[in-house]
C-alpha cells in the first residue's frame, strides 16, 4: 500500500553540500587500504595472500549491502536509513583505527563496507528534495565528491600512516564522516516513508546477497579455471539455482526487493548490460597502463617505479573526479541517453588507438585521462537515466543495482586483464609480451564498443 503524502521540502544548498561531504569523506576513507598495502603487510605480519583478501573485503560488503540499502531507503526513508547506515561506517573505521591484528581490521573493513550503499540513498534525498533539473546535477556532484575523496586518500594515505601512524589513515576519515553525517541530520528535509507498511522480502534478500557473494568468488577464481575447473563448475550450478530461486521468490512475494516487470523493460535491463560493460573496458585498461608503465620489455614499456607510475595516473584521476559534475550537466543539457552514447564512442576509440600507440609515456596518460572522463561521465549520466526513468519509491533499488553492476563490471574486468597478461608472459621472464597488451586494450575497446548496440533501447519502456 502506497501512502499519499505531502511533497517533501526543498532541499537548499547546504543540504547538498551535506551530501557531498559525506560522499567525499566516504571515498577518502574506502581508498585508504590499497596504497598502504605493504605497510600493512610488515605491520601487521601477513602474507601478499592476506593483504590481497583485506583489499577486496570492502568492495564484497559493498556489493551485498548497496542493493539492500537502496530498497529499504525506498520503503523507509532515504535520510533515516542512511543516519543509521553511516553509524555502522562510522563503527567499522573506529575498529580499523584500533585493530591490534588482521581479523579485527577485516571486521572494520567488513562494516566500512556498507559506505558504498550511501550513494543510492544519496540520490533518493536529491531525487525527492530537488527539481528534476537540479536533481541531475546534484547526482553528479556527490558521484564526483565520491571519486575525489578516494584521490584525495589514495595521495594522503602513505603520509599519514608514515608521518603519525597506520592507525590515524583510518581514525582521519572517519571523523569526517562522522562530522558529515551530523551535518546531513542537521540540515537535509526529513523524507517519509513511501511504504511504511511494507515487509522486507529476507527470502529476496538472502538470495539475492547469495548471487552476489557466488558471483565475486567466481570472478575472482576466474584466473585459475584450468586448474580448478570442478570448484567453477560447481559455483556455476550454485549460481544458477540461486538466480533460478530468487525469481521465483521474487515473482511471487506480495513485496519484492526487486521488481522483476520493472527489470524486464528494454530501458532498464539495458542499462545494466551498458554499466557492465563499461566498467568492465574501463577496470581493463585502469589494470593495464600501470602495468605497460612498469613493464621494460623489448620495445614497449616504461620501466617505471611507483612514484613516477603514481604521477603518471594523476591526471587520470583528476578526470575521474571531474567526471561526476560533467556528467551531471551533460544529462541536464542533452539528455542522458545522447551523452551515455557519446561516452562510449570517445571510451572505444580511445581503447582501440591505446592498443595500437603507446610508444611514449604521454600516449598512455593522455589516453588513461581519456578513458576515466568518458567513462565518469557515462556512467553518472547512466545513474541520472535510471533514477529518472523509475517512480520515487523505486530511486533507491534501481540505482542500487547499477552501483553493484558497477562493482561486478571493474571485478570481471580485473580478472580479465590478469587472464590476459598471465597468458601473455612467456616462461623465464617477468614482463608479458608486448602482444598481451595489445589484446587487452583490444577486448577492452571491443567489449565497450558492443555496448553502443543497446543504448537505442534505453530510451524504450521507461516512465518519461
Amino acid at each position: 500500500m502506497t501512502t499519499t503524502l505531502a511533497p517533501p521540502v526543498r532541499a537548499g544548498k547546504a543540504a547538498v553540500a551535506a551530501l557531498g561531504l559525506l560522499a567525499a569523506a566516504s571515498g577518502a576513507l574506502e581508498s585508504v587500504v590499497t596504497p598502504t598495502l605493504p605497510l600493512l603487510q610488515r605491520d601487521l605480519s601477513i602474507s601478499p595472500a592476506h593483504g590481497a583478501l583485506l583489499s577486496i573485503t570492502m568492495l564484497i560488503t559493498g556489493a551485498l549491502v548497496t542493493p539492500v540499502a537502496g530498497n529499504l531507503g525506498d520503503r523507509h526513508g532515504g535520510k533515516r536509513v542512511m543516519l543509521r547506515l553511516m553509524a555502522v561506517v562510522s563503527a567499522g573505521g573506529l575498529i580499523s583505527a584500533l585493530a591490534p591484528n588482521l581479523p579485527v581490521l577485516l571486521l572494520g573493513q567488513v562494516l566500512e563496507g556498507a559506505m558504498v550503499g550511501a550513494m543510492p540513498l544519496s540520490f533518493i534525498l536529491v531525487r525527492k528534495h530537488l527539481p528534476a533539473g537540479e536533481s541531475q546535477v546534484a547526482i553528479g556532484v556527490v558521484s564526483g565528491l565520491f571519486v575525489g575523496g578516494g584521490m584525495l586518500g589514495t595521495l594522503m594515505a602513505g603520509p599519514i600512516a608514515e608521518q603519525l601512524s597506520r592507525h590515524w589513515m583510518f581514525a582521519i576519515p572517519t571523523l569526517a564522516i562522522v562530522v558529515a553525517t551530523l551535518f546531513v541530520h542537521r540540515v537535509m528535509p526529513d523524507d517519509p516513508p513511501a511504504r511504511s507498511d511494507a515487509k522486507i522480502d529476507w527470502p529476496g534478500l538472502a538470495l539475492l546477497s547469495g548471487i552476489l557473494l557466488t558471483l565475486m568468488s567466481g570472478l575472482a577464481m576466474a584466473p585459475e579455471a584450468g586448474s580448478r575447473p570442478l570448484a567453477i563448475g560447481a559455483l556455476i550450478v550454485l549460481l544458477a539455482v540461486l538466480v533460478a530461486g530468487w525469481i521465483s521468490v521474487e515473482r511471487r512475494s506480495p513485496s519484492p526487493m526487486v521488481d522483476l516487470h520493472l527489470l524486464a523493460k528494454p530501458g532498464m535491463w539495458s542499462s545494466y548490460v551498458i554499466t557492465f560493460a563499461v566498467c568492465m573496458g574501463t577496470a581493463v585498461s585502469m589494470y593495464l597502463v600501470p602495468q605497460l608503465f612498469a613493464a621494460s620489455g623489448d620495445g614497449y614499456g616504461f620501466g617505471a617505479g611507483s612514484t613516477d607510475i603514481g604521477r603518471y595516473l594523476l591526471p587520470g584521476t583528476v578526470a575521474g573526479a571531474i567526471s561526476g559534475p560533467l556528467g551531471g550537466l551533460a544529462a541536464r543539457r542533452f539528455g542522458p541517453t545522447a551523452v551515455v552514447g557519446a561516452g562510449i564512442g570517445v571510451m572505444a576509440a580511445t581503447l582501440l588507438v591505446m592498443a595500437f600507440v603507446h610508444t611514449e609515456v604521454w600516449h598512455l596518460v593522455v589516453g588513461k585521462a581519456l578513458v576515466a572522463l568518458a567513462s565518469g561521465v557515462c556512467i553518472t549520466a547512466m545513474v541520472v537515466r535510471t533514477a529518472t526513468s523509475v517512480d520515487h519509491t523505486d530511486t533507491g533499488t534501481a540505482t542500487g543495482l547499477v552501483l553493484v553492476t558497477r562493482v561486478i563490471g571493474f571485478a570481471a574486468g580485473v580478472q580479465v586483464s590478469g587472464a590476459v597478461l598471465t597468458a601473455g608472459t612467456r616462461p623465464g621472464t617477468a614482463d608479458p609480451a608486448g602482444s598481451a597488451f595489445v589484446t587487452g586494450f583490444v577486448i577492452a575497446g571491443a567489449v565497450t564498443a558492443l555496448s553502443m548496440l543497446l543504448v537505442p533501447a534505453m530510451r524504450k519502456g521507461v516512465k518519461k
